[in-house]
């Protein structure tokens, strides 16, 4: 991390099923359920490091590892590791005693959110999506920055050079913030030994199957009545700024907010509009 959180975090893991949960958590009031992107060494306090103490003024926040990073249970079902993160991600608010929540995701995060909100719409209040994994996934090609992502376990292994790269390349548009401290933090975490033998989002021919992780081939995301917010960095080399566009298309109550000069990682580099944003949006109406 690059700060020092003001507001009080307290953190515990919770047993969801066969896996071990770590969550964080700050603040009192309505849920917020928060969940990180899939990069290597990603964790879930790492990724909103800048976002957790503003939010936490109005709401209770919780912000887990999903299974297969940071101190969570590893493993994932990579034939479906948007489902399996919903499903997990559900068991813990039940754990929590959480009936219904609004769900920030950020990349793999927001893929987890979206299956979340098709799968159990009755308990997803608002979605706010930052770039989120699993949209038109089939209509192309994958990215310079997808491919560093699924080539980071392959050929010589980890490195800490290849993990700079990405961040630093792929994650952002200006990287002048990017400290040493952050991107060992996430080397130490990305080179866990469970992690590096079975790696959560490499199928068995290295990549996921990604017609299966399409949701813009979902025909429930048309009828998604759920208010949702999509972030997008224009400068975003990972997942496509397009898929915004393809979002605004087919969900019925989507706004859309692209960002210029900025990467993948719109709640780390525009943080504070991003918290302004997010906050307004999911202040709106009854949020309890």
């Amino acid at each position: 991390m690059d700060q020092i959180l003001e507001k009080p975090v307290v953190s515990q893991t919770i047993r969801v099923g066969n896996r071990e949960i770590f969550v964080s958590e700050a603040g009192e009031g309505p849920v917020v359920l928060m969940l990180h992107g899939g990069g290597p060494g990603a964790s879930g306090m790492s990724n909103y490091v800048r976002n957790v103490e503003v939010l936490a003024k109005r709401f209770r926040v919780l912000v887990p590892d999903m299974p297969g990073y940071g101190r969570s249970t590893k493993g994932l079902d990579r034939k479906d590791p948007f489902g399996d993160l919903a499903r997990s991600m559900f068991g813990l608010l039940d754990a929590m005693g959480v009936k219904t929540c609004c769900v920030v995701g950020n990349s793999l995060g927001g893929g987890c959110a979206l299956r979340m909100a098709l799968d159990r719409p009755d308990r997803i209040r608002r979605l706010v999506l930052m770039g989120p994994g699993g949209v038109d996934t089939t209509r192309s090609l994958p990215t310079a920055g997808l491919k560093r992502l699924f080539n980071y376990y392959k050929g010589e292994g980890p490195t800490i050079e290849k993990l700079a790269t990405f961040i630093k390349g792929d994650l952002v548009y200006d990287a002048s913030a990017i400290t040493g401290e952050l991107i060992e933090e996430r080397f130490k975490s990305s080179v866990d030994p469970e992690v590096v033998a079975s790696p959560p989002l490499l199928g068995p021919k290295g990549i996921p199957n990604f017609r299966a992780i399409d949701f813009t081939r979902d025909p429930r995301l048309g009828k998604l009545e759920t208010p949702t917010l999509v972030l997008w960095g224009v400068e975003d080399r990972v997942n496509r700024p397009s898929g915004g566009l393809s979002l605004l298309k087919r969900m019925r109550r989507c706004d859309l907010h692209f960002f210029s000069r900025t990467g993948h990682w719109v709640q780390w580099e525009r943080a504070e509009e991003f918290n302004a944003v997010t906050m307004a949006f999911l202040s709106q109406g009854d949020s309890a």
